[in-house]
């Protein structure tokens, strides 16, 4: 018997596999990777040796306005531990600086005072100046020119008229920017829904360098820069992440430089060889990142990759807080047929992008090619409307795949966190 443990939400399931039936488990090295510092001395330590950057504290020197963009409640930075961090050397030199931390929801629901205090703890949600953004309120975005793709790029006013504009952020593989982190915090962390909806076209959703652990030539990457860049974002604090949502390696700096000092970083530890299964195991690596449907098709695209043409996914995400985006669920609910849901969608132009169409996009691309039965809390009648197959436990899951493969005799590739993996096809 193999055992292997997968998170979901904040728990996670171990799961006995036959020994003749499980092919693979794909996992990152980072869980091998031991830093020699503790959480709080990587964070310091990249700090006091900035990338290509004047420290955080000579940058401050004399500003005003301050802005800190900070990820949502979707997002596992450890904020508790850099946003202090970051204050203290922005106030170092700084005493009377204004400060407000800019909340990067992108076009996510916003986060509530609880979550704002799980993720800074209650002392910075008190003393600190804390802003949501809403990427529909045009009463607080600016148009600061026209992106690569030829989209108005619209960011929070906050962002532009901050006399120093700094973020948090962490790096993963992600399955159409390439990596998270540096950039993304603002496009789409703080841009207006427009902007985003031209970034996330179909058109480029489709492009081959739209991968996981692709920046070169990827057309979405090159927008995200040029809003990085226009919206004069000076500095960053990246950090890695290993499954126990623990600091393994962390980088400050230039926007550019340290984020790509941190996807260098990732690239050597996180990519893993496809091997080809009829079963494919995934989750969004549990707590917050599996909260929704929305999300977890991100895990799903690391099974897509290994996953035999015909085959099945077993996708696992607790899904509590339900599908993650109307828009989304109406696209894939309204239509009996993949087929006819992605010709909608590649029909559309860059700037006629409907809400959330790049995740109906991904998920109908995987669904054309294999079954995905979805192990969740969330209601069968809703996976199912969504063309997916529910099931309540992994054993059921299996059960089920069996019957759609048809045979009792199958092979099984497990990826314990589909989002801390790129599978290299």
């Amino acid at each position: 018997m193999a055992v292997v443990n997968f998170p979901f939400g904040k728990e996670k399931i171990a799961y006995n596999f036959k020994d003749n039936e499980l092919k693979a488990v794909l996992v990152s090295s980072i869980e091998e990777y031991e830093p020699k510092l503790s959480e709080d001395e990587l964070v310091s330590e990249a700090l006091s040796n900035p990338v290509d950057s004047l420290g955080l504290a000579e940058l401050s020197k004399d500003k005003k306005k301050i802005v800190i963009i900070a990820s949502d409640h979707t997002r596992p930075v450890p904020s508790r531990v850099i946003m202090p961090k970051m204050l203290a050397e922005i106030r170092r030199y700084n005493k009377d600086a204004d400060i407000t931390i800019l909340i990067a929801t992108g076009c996510h629901r916003g986060t509530t005072k609880d979550e704002l205090i799980n993720k800074f703890g209650e002392e910075i949600v008190k003393n600190e100046k804390i802003y949501i953004h809403d990427c529909d309120d045009q009463d607080m975005l600016v148009n600061i020119g026209k992106l690569p793709s030829g989209s108005d790029c619209e960011i929070n006013k906050l962002a532009i008229e901050a006399d120093l504009l700094v973020a948090e952020g962490f790096i993963e593989p992600h399955f159409f920017a390439g990596f998270s982190g540096g950039r993304k915090s603002v496009l789409p962390g703080v841009a207006g829904r427009t902007t985003v909806l031209g970034n996330h076209c179909s058109e480029f959703i489709a492009d081959e360098n739209s991968r996981t652990g692709i920046l070169d030539n990827n057309p979405i990457h090159k927008d995200m820069l040029w809003a990085a860049e226009n919206a004069k974002l000076k500095f960053i604090v990246n950090v890695v992440l290993n499954a126990d949502k623990k600091v393994i390696f962390a980088t400050a700096g230039h926007p550019a430089s340290a984020h790509k000092k941190g996807t260098d970083f990732l690239s050597e530890l996180c990519g893993a060889k496809a091997v080809h299964s009829d079963i494919v195991i995934s989750t969004n690596g549990g707590y917050p990142l599996d909260q929704n449907v929305y999300q977890s098709v991100k895990g799903m695209t690391a099974a897509e990759a290994t996953v035999k043409k015909d085959g099945v996914i077993i996708m696992l995400a607790s899904a509590d807080d339900g599908i993650g985006g109307n828009d989304f669920y109406e696209q894939m609910a309204e239509e009996e047929s993949l087929e006819k849901i992605m010709e909608k969608v590649l029909k559309r132009g860059r700037n006629e992008t409907l809400p959330d169409q790049w995740m109906t996009q991904i998920l109908t691309r995987i669904l054309l090619n294999s079954k995905i039965v979805y192990v969740s809390n969330a209601p069968d009648e809703i996976i199912e409307k969504m063309h997916m197959i529910p099931a309540n436990t992994i054993d059921e899951a299996i059960i089920k795949a069996k019957r759609i493969l048809n045979k009792d005799d199958v092979t099984i590739t497990a990826i314990p966190d589909g989002v801390s993996v790129f599978v290299k096809r």
